[in-house]
């Protein structure tokens, strides 16, 4: 059936010259001559910018959108708009997707400080599929990119998670004190307000030994952490850069990284996908662990562990010479050295052999918004007979103690290293995500353990030597990983259902009423059976593959939705890019390349089509159900709200589409060209 769909989309796009009109609703006559040597236009920017928003921002949000209707006896929003250039030449522009990317390019000129700018007409009527890609190559990308240095301090310090009145806190390691020497002069600088954002003043401090006792006390003061400077020839130095999710998350994060990593080697960018790296290196160097991120608040956990994935797909694109080599051997160590600092100590280590999420701490995470935690408070509150913001104060302030509300707060932390925050997918008896040894976290132990063992054996003759004098053999790495493939079997692998679930070790069950996109991590990792993974294709992905991609979980796994149960972002109807890159990867390890070629059409289709129907628009998650970008659960969707143009996308999806499109066979990338819907080309 599907060499028979393959064979049909090749004879349609055999014909596609002859097609004149696309689903933009866009007549697309052949290019003359004449055309392709047309000059761009000159025209006064604000002029056009003004009458351009006047005619067509029906809603007045400061973007060209599908939700600008038509007013009618108003000649607003009739999606046709005249460019006039300096010379008094009239240019018709139509439908919402060119208007709004005029509406971007004239934005991109008014900012670069143009009062009159050349308009052209290529980027005008850009193909979608180039113009996202594009702008994530040529802007995003760069949008997204931060430093901790003298430079950008001012920037860096801004957070929307906290508020510290007057000053902003940068924390130094004490076990850098050449960096300590270079930010203690920072120490009293003024920043200015910017939009959204007051004026401040940079407070440079030390940290003290690392403990959840000592970062409660930061309460009122938590700030940024200082990452790797690098030594310029100048005798100076600079931040090595990273890339930020964007929105409010304005810092280095754990699991994001690594798909951001990916999309920017998909561009070519080897430079900046290192150096990211290179920074994680420091955080597990002076930190002790890659950080949920370069924040004092998250100091007590973890995410996710990508790291030697992310160092493998790095080398590969480095030239091989004796530098590259020591670069290796440098981050495997600093890799060893997390998987048994963090990994495999008391706290995440189980009696089932197999390792939890955990993340240590005191009362509840400080960077949560204002109310989070009011409906887990209230019952006490009323029990004790005060207001809920007096019992919070006391609670924190460790004047009442609770027993109950301390085991939460554990399981809570448990679900934000996750990366998965929130979700019901630990709600067994409670929300309980401690109690549960998890199949993506498994997975991804077991892909270090064999990166380690294979990186061993094929680049360092089967012993690396550690900096304190011990040899890690490779195979002692191999036999780790085969363990822990065999305790994943045993405590994780349902033969009846057909599906790895969560084990839950205090109640020795697995999770099977919970189906999960991340069922599939274990086919991602390379550790389940062909038996297994076909079992997998064939029992949970007719469940997670909606109309726009693969959903977090199951609307049965999730449960119903209440006033008193609100819906929780990481689970039904919403799409996430790491699961979707993820579960590419594991089909296609598999042989499973038409399936992961449907997949990634759906998800890249459901990018699109928002894009174009929303003035460019990247969030960070999708409505994959109704292939939306409106999402409400939690913390909204950022990437949404932004005037004019977006300028950062979101890290993760701006990397899943880069990615994508590197998979795409070419005539499924035509038809994503003109916004084919999936349903048209796919029998599932």
């Amino acid at each position: 059936m599907q060499a028979g769909k393959r064979m049909f989309r090749e004879a349609v796009v055999s014909l596609l010259p002859l097609l004149l009109f696309s689903s933009l609703g866009e007549v697309h006559a052949q290019v003359s001559s004449v055309a392709q040597v047309r000059q761009p236009i000159l025209v006064s920017v604000r002029e056009n910018l003004d009458r351009l928003l006047a005619e067509e921002d029906t809603d007045d949000d400061q973007k060209l959108t599908a939700n600008d209707t038509f007013v009618k006896g108003k000649g607003r929003g009739d999606k046709r708009f005249w460019l006039i250039a300096i010379n008094g030449k009239r240019y018709e522009v139509l439908g919402t997707y060119h208007l709004s990317n005029l509406l971007q390019e004239l934005k991109l000129a008014e900012d670069a400080g143009s009062e009159v700018a050349k308009v052209d007409f290529e980027k005008i009527f850009e193909s979608p599929v180039q113009r996202i890609s594009r702008s994530i190559r040529e802007i995003y990308w760069i949008g997204l990119t931060r430093a901790v240095d003298g430079n950008s301090l001012c920037s860096i310090l801004r957070d929307e998670k906290i508020d510290t009145g007057p000053r902003r806190y940068l924390y130094v390691p004490r076990t850098d004190p050449e960096a300590y020497k270079y930010f203690k002069p920072f120490d009293g600088f003024p920043c200015k307000a910017t939009e959204g954002f007051p004026a401040f003043r940079i407070k440079v401090e030390r940290l003290q030994a690392i403990t959840p006792q000592y970062i409660r006390k930061l309460d009122g003061k938590h700030g940024a952490l200082s990452l790797a400077l690098k030594r310029v020839f100048e005798g100076g130095y600079v931040g090595v850069p990273f890339v930020v999710p964007g929105g409010r998350f304005n810092e280095m994060y754990g699991w994001d990284s690594y798909f951001e990593a990916l999309g920017l080697l998909a561009d070519d960018r080897v430079d900046l996908a290192k150096a990211m790296v290179d920074n994680f290196v420091y955080q597990i160097t002076h930190y002790g662990k890659i950080l949920n991120a370069n924040r004092s608040y998250y100091l007590n956990r973890s995410q996710p562990p990508f790291l030697t994935s992310m160092i493998l797909a790095v080398y590969k694109r480095l030239p091989k010479n004796p530098q590259t080599k020591t670069w290796l051997k440098n981050t495997f160590e600093a890799a060893i050295k997390e998987y048994y600092s963090v990994w495999m100590n008391e706290n995440r280590l189980t009696k089932t052999g197999l390792s939890r999420y955990y993340g240590r701490g005191i009362g509840p995470p400080p960077e949560v918004e204002e109310g989070h935690f009011n409906a887990i408070y209230k019952p006490h509150a009323d029990n004790l007979g005060i207001g809920v913001e007096t019992f919070e104060l006391n609670y924190k302030a460790g004047e009442i103690k609770i027993g109950e509300l301390d085991l939460f707060f554990i399981h809570d932390r448990c679900v934000r290293e996750s990366g998965h925050d929130t979700t019901y997918r630990w709600e067994w008896y409670g929300d309980r995500c401690a109690d549960f040894v998890t199949v993506d976290l498994n997975s991804l132990l077991y892909k270090i353990e064999m990166d380690i063992a294979q990186t061993i054996e094929g680049e360092f003759g089967g012993g690396l030597k550690m900096p304190e004098g011990s040899e890690e053999k490779s195979s002692t790495w191999f036999d780790r990983a085969k363990k822990r493939q065999a305790l994943i079997t045993q405590y994780l692998w349902d033969e009846k259902h057909g599906m790895f679930f969560d084990y839950d070790f205090q109640k020795n069950k697995r999770r099977h009423v919970y189906v999960s996109a991340t069922i599939f991590y274990p086919l991602w990792a390379g550790l389940a059976t062909k038996e297994q993974a076909k079992s997998v294709v064939r029992n949970v992905l007719p469940l997670l593959e909606m109309a726009g991609g693969i959903v977090a979980s199951t609307e049965k796994s999730r449960g119903p939705i209440s006033g008193i149960r609100p819906a929780r972002q990481w689970d039904y109807p919403n799409g996430w890019a790491p699961h979707q890159m993820l579960i590419w990867q594991g089909l296609i390890n598999y042989g499973y390349d038409d399936i992961a070629h449907r997949l990634i059409y759906r998800w890249l289709y459901t990018i699109t089509r928002n894009a174009v129907d929303y003035n460019g628009t990247i969030p960070e998650k999708m409505d994959v159900v109704k292939r939306s970008h409106e999402v409400f659960a939690e913390y909204g969707n950022v990437g949404t709200k932004f005037a004019y143009i977006t300028k950062e996308g979101f890290g993760w999806v701006n990397a899943s589409y880069q990615v994508g499109l590197k998979h795409l066979p070419p005539d499924l990338r035509s038809y994503l060209d003109r916004l084919f819907p999936p349903e048209w080309l796919f029998e599932r």
